[in-house]
């Protein structure tokens, strides 16, 4: 079996970590493509697990030895995922989850075409948006409005995907995630045809 992408992207604080989280324990055989950045580490974050931290200089060399997937400038930030890791799971016919915004998703689609499948998660408005960005604590309101009008943007491109979450319901969301990925398994793109005929043919 080929491995496969499975992409998502949505505005910070639409739930995507919450649904990959619960995702990855109860699924097999995925492998979550952790990115690189050039921001602070926050608190309770843990340098290899939620990120690759590295510095703004690093980063810019690996843009110029082409070593990342894909990579934006997000809020005076990088952020990028390597290469390697991913080819690697993909041999191994595991579906790689990516977890990167719209700039992200069209230099990721153009170099992996045909093996991505992508899903853009949001909240059911801006206001619902705006609320749960408040709840975490985690950004100054300067920051948590640049990520409102960030998530304006976003929402512009969501023809682009192949699927489309309102994540209103977290248990609803999940079990609409959970069909997404269980199908992906099952695309007849996905099989290696001369194999499976020799073997259908030999049983």
């Amino acid at each position: 079996m080929k491995g496969q992408i499975l992409l998502i992207s949505g505005p910070s604080g639409c739930g995507k970590s919450t649904l990959l989280s619960r995702l990855f324990k109860e699924e097999k055989g995925l492998y979550f493509s952790i990115s690189s950045t050039t921001r602070a580490i926050r608190d309770g974050e843990i340098d290899g697990v939620h990120y690759h931290f590295i510095s703004k200089e690093e980063f810019e060399d690996g843009i110029k030895k082409d070593e990342f997937l894909e990579w934006a400038q997000v809020h005076k930030n990088y952020y990028g995922t390597s290469l390697k890791p991913v080819k690697e799971q993909l041999e191994r016919g595991n579906i790689v989850v990516f977890d990167i915004d719209v700039q992200g998703f069209a230099i990721a689609r153009e170099k992996f075409k045909s093996e991505i499948t992508s899903v853009f998660v949001t909240t059911t408005n801006k206001k619902e948006l705006k609320k749960r960005l408040e709840k975490r604590n985690t950004d100054s309101p300067e920051t948590i409005e640049n990520r409102l009008m960030n998530a304006v943007g976003e929402m512009e491109h969501i023809l682009e995907y192949d699927y489309f979450l309102i994540n209103d319901n977290i248990e609803k969301s999940y079990r609409g995630l959970k069909s997404i990925v269980r199908a992906m398994r099952l695309k007849s793109t996905n099989i290696n045809l001369r194999e499976t005929i020799d073997n259908w043919i030999d049983c």
